[in-house]
């Protein structure tokens, strides 16, 4: 808990709660949470972007790959 937030008697004993410095402190930390969350939002729109291009060279790499290969060759058995 934070100290700064409690205000004290004449005798130091806690006395209230400064509940207007809470509602400060939880926007704060909710603003930088959601900037962590639109930062890997950000990060992972362009990973998607990157495994969406590397799908699809390794669709035209396997489709190549696939036009070289010889056709099966059938042995006659019947001479």
């Amino acid at each position: 808990m934070n100290l700064d937030l409690i205000t004290r008697d004449r005798d130091g004993k806690p006395c209230t709660m400064r509940y207007e410095v809470v509602n400060a402190m939880l926007l704060n930390e909710f603003l930088k949470q959601h900037r962590k969350v639109e930062e890997q939002e950000a990060i992972i729109a362009k990973q998607q972007k990157q495994i969406d291009t590397l799908t699809r060279g390794l669709q035209r790499v396997s489709n190549q790959i696939e036009l070289t290969k010889p056709a099966p060759q059938v042995a006659r058995n019947d001479q």
